[in-house]
């Protein structure tokens, strides 16, 4: 599986490409050349503020306009009054019409950026009927860590769960280990900051990192934390990285300490990739880890002060 569509740009979605297919809106009433349902990803938006119309009537203008049973990429950004209101009632949409999209694969769910809505203001709720409805879908990812929730689940066809936020709930990542995924191949979350939720403590990561619910996992990204040095060392000896490809630990408040655990655990020479980009490590530190691991491909870019006794991660508010 390819990965490298997958960054921490925060943006909308409302061009380009997504899951391999040309990003496209809902058709107004009166367009007449739609593109094909299955060979576009369909973004489905309305303003935030001041919506002249509700996601509600879009998404039904969708379903009328849009051969729905051929759909495989839907697209979710704005809903109104997102920084307040749950994303539950999109949720529900699609869920009570999943037998009218049989071949929906990917799903995004919170594609906005900062001038619509900040991710920390995105206010999320149970996704958990995205995976209990769709249960061919092999792609989630959702952005917004306020209000989050998942429940165990066993889904057979998942390859890919992204979870963007500031601040995740520990519920969420406490869950994620507890879920049975078979197929997953890429797990990616962004753990934040406890001022915008993200409670999680190392000890939540513990069923993720044994992986024994995971056993196609191929890339873990564990990212976004200020307790990035104490992920590292829980990483050095977690059981899953033996099975993996390619690591993430980016994003964070990586320190030479943390560099130090990760380098002195399990050897890491069976990556292809290990992706630590905005970290706090030494130019000394930086040029060992390329030196113990010369035959990964290595993301050390974004190098922050480490002199500056303030420091963040790369996504809060």
């Amino acid at each position: 599986m390819d990965h490298t569509e997958f960054n921490d740009r925060v943006d909308n979605l409302s061009r380009g490409s997504y899951a391999g297919l040309p990003i496209a809106a809902v058709p107004d009433e009166e367009d007449t050349e739609i593109p094909a349902a299955g060979g576009t990803a369909w973004r489905l938006s309305v303003e935030t503020y001041d919506a002249e119309e509700t996601f509600a009537e879009q998404f039904a203008r969708f379903l009328e306009k849009v051969d729905a049973s051929a759909v495989k990429a839907i697209i979710i950004g704005e809903w109104e009054d997102a920084y307040e209101e749950s994303s539950a009632m999109i949720v529900r949409l699609l869920a009570d019409n999943a037998h009218r999209l049989p071949e929906l694969r990917s799903i995004f769910l919170g594609a906005m950026e900062g001038e619509e809505c900040e991710i920390s203001w995105i206010q999320q709720g149970d996704v958990t009927p995205l995976l209990e409805e769709f249960p061919l879908l092999e792609r989630l990812e959702v952005r917004g860590g306020s209000g989050l929730e998942l429940r165990p689940v066993r889904h057979e066809a998942l390859k890919v769960l992204r979870f963007e936020s500031g601040g995740l709930p520990a519920g969420v990542v406490r869950t994620v280990g507890e879920s049975e995924f078979p197929a997953l191949e890429y797990l990616e979350v962004w753990l934040g900051v406890e001022q915008y939720g993200g409670d999680a403590r190392v000890a939540d990561l513990r069923e993720i990192l044994a992986g024994e619910r995971l056993p196609s996992l191929r890339h873990l990204g564990l990212q976004d934390s200020e307790a990035q040095d104490e992920i590292a060392a829980a990483v050095a000896s977690a059981p899953v990285v033996a099975r993996l490809e390619s690591l993430s630990l980016s994003m964070g408040m990586l320190t030479d300490a943390g560099a130090e655990a990760l380098l002195s655990g399990q050897p890491l020479t069976h990556l292809k990739r290990l992706d630590l980009h905005h970290h706090y490590l030494s130019d000394t530190m930086m040029k060992r880890v390329r030196e113990t691991l010369p035959g990964v491909e290595i993301d050390l870019s974004d190098q922050e002060d480490i002199d500056n006794d303030w420091r963040y991660v790369a996504v809060a508010e």
